[in-house]
This record gives structure tokens, C-alpha cells and sequence, in this order.
């Protein structure tokens, strides 16, 4: 049972309180002054200390600095005769997590006790018992989910519940097969509807807002605006909504957050959707337009080399072109430093346009790197570790700057990324290309249980680069892998973050515009 800690210099009087928490199954441990308390907390480790503000000698603001030293851990209920502010100020600065005035009576210190030390159960359960009774509504919301906004919004609330549920708990393998079936039904409905998207003249409740179409929508308006401020425009590679919705708790001190979202294009991959992001095109129309900057190789970087000249093309296309523009792509540690430090030089310039590679490079390196694979085994653990990067980055520190500064911030994504657990077998010669999610190349093959074959490129955006050229976009959580050594590659890329297919998680993205509150 927990073990609570009680010191106070007249702990005798409080002998009912302690004898009532015995009673409700605490095992209850005292101390007469903060230097014996101190030495049992040494000892013992309590699971909670109930902490006397006003004793003689070493007071409870002593006792509660030293112990923010020798064990942080513990978490600390003050209990005080005084209500003065700047008392309160003090003892939540040294990371309290409750106080008490006195007189306090036995209930008022079990409830504490229950909250401090029952949080994450009684949260747990509270979370389990909402999604249970979600469930049947979710269901009915996932069988009749015909529009961009009906998925968006079921999309959001399964990513609530999958943030809420502790991975232990029974009720996350319901959760985890409601989505996999979600992922199911979503692939269905994008392989009937995409290539009407792309016909379509721009979004509408039928059509959802498309990679090529973010500037327009979402940061040309800003720069027109009457008085218009300096528009900073971030995209962070390969982010997906959870990730950002872990990076979102830390700027909401500082922003106003307006969120809408957008869909990826096909392939949700680097050279495809961020180009398409910066040259406000469909990847068949800048092969056109931009016939030697477009080459079908594998290398991802040669692909994204022209970002700024797409972005200054775009602009000069929309009668933006007298603008000062900057263009910053963000990719080691090294260069994030130096950014960061100078962040306040972003809005010398009507639009600043920045990309992060970090979470991208996140991505990948799981894939590659065991270690980093057992940090993050599963989907928590991963948007845990991209809210750690987060919170001690430079990127933050950039945000925080551009705060404090008048101007718009516009956030997005070019695509995200999947937990790739099952493997799909696939045909081709020796041109087709390598990766994991998609495949481009002369008639390659693969079962239409596992992936949406085009075979008319262009009618998915797509340039055709050589007669007889197809693609594969791999459904779900598949993983294209060739006959040859298949359990060899099977087992090397099971449980890696993908992308480049048809998922929720890579082609349900977020668009944010933050007003900073300084």
C-alpha cells in the first residue's frame, strides 16, 4: 500500500487524522521536525509527504528545498497555517503538488492523498470508461465516414484516446484494432475518391485541402492582409498529428492556436508532398515545368534542392513577387543552434519559410537504430520522445522569440509516418525504385489487398516517366518487400517508421496559425 509520510512538530494532535488514513488502507509513517523527516525520507521513500509549513528549527520550506535535492521524486502536500500569496509562491516554486490550510480535517487529507497518489490510476480508468462508451458511436462514425471533415475529426478522436490510454490497460487492444480498421476503411476511401480530387478545381466538403494548395489557402492571405504582419512558415518534416499535438502543449503559453488540417498527396513522401508544398503544383506539373530539377533516382535530398526556387515561383504567380522572402532548411544540430539564436532575424523579411528535418531524421533513425527502437517500442513511446527533442530544442527557443515579436506563425507538415508491422510482397525489375512505402517503376506488381496499383500516373498528379510505368501505394501498415531474402528483409524492416503509402497517420495532417500572446 502507499506509504504516506506526516511531519509536523505537534503530531500527536493529529493522531485521528493519521489513524483514519490507516484506516483506508495507507500506511501512515510521522516525524516530529524536518531534519528527522528528512532522514526518513532518506531512508525510505515515501510515496507521499504531508509537510508542516511552520515548525521550529528547520521549517517546511527548508524541508522542502532540501528535498527537491536528495529525492525529487517524492511528491510533497504542504500544509499551512497562512495564506499569504508570496508563501504560496514560494512553496509551488519548490514543486509541490498540492497544500493544505489548516485546520484541516481527516476527508480534506484523503482526498489530497487520493489525487496526488491515485492521478494516473483514476485517470486511466476514467479514460478507459469514456472510450468504452465511445465505442459504439465511434463505430457508427467509422462505417458512414463519407467526407474529409467526418475523417479528420474521427481521425482526431481515436489520437485522443490512444494519447489518454496507458499502454498496460486491456481496453488499448480495442483501441488498436478500432484503428487498424479505421486505417482500413480510410484506404478504401481514398483509392475510390482520389483521383477526383485531383481533378477537382480546389477544396470543398467533398474534397479536402490539398498539399499544393497550402500557400494559397493558409499563408498567401496573410500576406495580403491589410497591414500585414511578417509571416514566419514552418514545415516540419514528416510530423504527424499526435507529434504535434505533444509540441502544441508547450506553445500554448505563448500562441493563440488556430488548427485546421490538410491531406497529404500521394505518395506521402518528401520529394512529392513538400515539393508540391513549395511549388503550389501537383508533382506531374512541375516534372513539366521544371523538367531538370525533377529527376526519378532515389535520393530523397537531390528531390527537395529546389524548394526556394519553386516558393519564389509560386509567389511571383500570384503577384507576390515584390515581397522579401527568406529560405532557411534546417537540418543538423549544429545549424538548429544557430537558428535558434538569431530566430528575431526572421521577421526582417515579409515572409520567412523554414524547414525542420528533425522529426523526419527521428524517423528514420528508429528505423536504423536498435537502441532508439527500444526507447521507442511503440506509439507513445515515440510522441514521448519527440515531446522531449521538443522541449529542449532550439526549435522552441525559436518559437519562444518569435513570441515575443509581431507576427504570424503558420505550422505544417509535408507528410507523416507508420509503425510498418506487416509485410507485402512485391514484383519488379532492377529500375524500380527502393522505398518501403511506395514504389514507382515498369509494371510492377503487387496484391490489391495490400496496395492501391496506378496505373495511370497522371490521373493521381503523378508524372509518368517512362512508358508502362506504374505505381504501388502500400495500404495500412504494409511494407513492400521482394521475393528474394524476403524473411531477411522482413525481419530487418518490421516495426520501422515508414512512409510514402495511404494511412491516417501519414496523410491526415495538421495546417496551425499562432498569434503570439506577448
Amino acid at each position: 500500500m502507499p506509504t504516506i509520510l506526516w511531519i509536523d512538530d505537534e503530531i500527536d494532535l493529529l493522531r485521528p487524522h493519521v489513524l483514519f488514513l490507516q484506516s483506508k488502507g495507507y500506511t501512515v509513517e510521522t516525524a516530529h521536525s524536518g531534519v528527522d523527516g528528512l532522514e526518513r525520507v532518506r531512508q525510505s521513500r515515501p510515496d507521499l509527504v504531508l509537510l508542516d509549513e511552520q515548525m521550529p528549527g528547520m521549517n517546511g520550506l527548508d524541508v522542502l528545498a532540501e528535498m527537491s535535492r536528495v529525492a525529487p521524486e517524492v511528491p510533497v502536500v504542504m500544509v499551512t497555517k497562512s495564506e499569504e500569496e508570496h508563501l504560496m509562491e514560494e512553496a509551488i516554486g519548490g514543486q509541490i503538488a498540492d497544500y493544505l490550510t489548516k485546520p484541516v480535517n481527516p476527508s480534506q487529507v484523503l482526498m489530497t492523498a487520493k489525487r496526488v497518489l491515485d492521478r494516473a490510476r483514476i485517470e486511466g480508468e476514467q479514460a478507459q470508461r469514456q472510450y468504452l462508451q465511445s465505442f459504439p458511436e465511434l463505430a457508427s462514425r467509422l462505417s458512414g465516414a463519407s467526407t474529409p471533415t467526418d475523417w479528420y475529426t474521427l481521425y482526431a478522436d481515436l489520437i485522443a484516446f490512444d494519447r489518454r490510454l496507458d499502454a498496460e490497460e486491456g481496453v488499448r487492444q480495442v483501441l488498436d484494432d478500432q484503428m487498424r480498421e479505421a486505417n482500413q476503411e480510410f484506404a478504401r476511401y481514398v483509392e475510390r475518391r482520389y483521383a477526383g480530387w485531383i481533378e477537382a478545381p480546389g477544396p470543398s466538403d467533398d474534397r479536402p485541402l490539398l498539399s499544393h494548395e497550402i500557400v494559397k489557402h493558409n499563408v498567401v492571405p496573410l500576406l495580403r492582409a491589410p497591414g500585414a504582419k511578417p509571416v514566419v512558415f514552418f514545415v516540419i518534416d514528416c510530423m504527424r498529428l499526435d507529434q504535434w499535438q505533444e509540441m502544441e502543449g508547450l506553445l500554448r503559453p505563448h500562441f493563440d492556436i488556430e488548427r485546421s488540417m490538410h491531406t497529404s498527396i500521394l505518395p506521402t513522401a518528401t520529394p512529392y508532398s513538400r515539393n508540391a508544398i513549395f511549388a503550389g503544383m501537383l508533382p506531374r506539373e512541375i516534372a513539366r515545368m521544371y523538367a531538370g530539377r525533377w529527376s526519378d533516382d532515389d535520393d530523397e535530398t537531390s528531390k527537395n534542392r529546389h524548394e526556394e526556387t519553386f516558393l519564389l515561383d509560386q509567389l511571383q504567380r500570384r503577384h507576390l513577387g515584390h515581397l522579401r522572402v527568406r529560405y532557411d532548411k534546417i537540418i543538423t544540430s549544429k545549424e538548429g543552434r544557430e537558428f535558434g539564436s538569431s530566430a528575431a532575424d526572421l521577421v526582417q523579411h515579409d515572409l520567412a519559410a523554414v524547414v525542420v528535418n528533425f522529426v523526419d531524421i527521428l524517423a528514420h533513425s528508429r528505423s536504423d537504430n536498435a537502441v532508439l527502437r527500444e526507447i521507442a517500442p511503440d506509439e507513445r513511446a515515440y510522441r514521448a520522445l519527440t515531446r522531449t527533442w521538443f522541449e529542449h530544442s532550439w526549435l522552441l527557443t525559436a518559437f519562444q522569440t518569435l513570441s515575443r515579436l509581431d507576427c504570424t506563425v503558420v505550422v505544417t507538415t509535408d507528410h507523416g509516418a507508420i509503425r510498418c508491422l506487416h509485410p507485402a510482397k512485391v514484383i519488379g525489375d532492377r529500375e524500380t525504385s527502393t522505398a518501403l512505402r511506395y514504389k514507382h517503376g515498369r509494371q510492377i506488381k503487387a496484391d490489391e489487398k495490400d496496395a492501391v496499383i496506378v496505373r495511370d500516373p497522371e490521373a493521381f498528379g503523378l508524372p509518368r516517366l517512362s512508358i508502362n510505368e506504374n505505381y504501388l501505394l502500400a495500404k495500412q501498415d504494409r511494407y513492400f518487400v521482394y521475393p528474394t531474402s524476403y524473411h531477411h528483409y522482413v525481419n530487418m524492416y518490421r516495426d520501422t517508421m515508414q512512409h510514402g503509402g495511404i494511412s491516417m497517420e501519414e496523410m491526415l495532417l495538421p495546417v496551425m496559425t499562432l498569434r503570439p500572446k506577448g
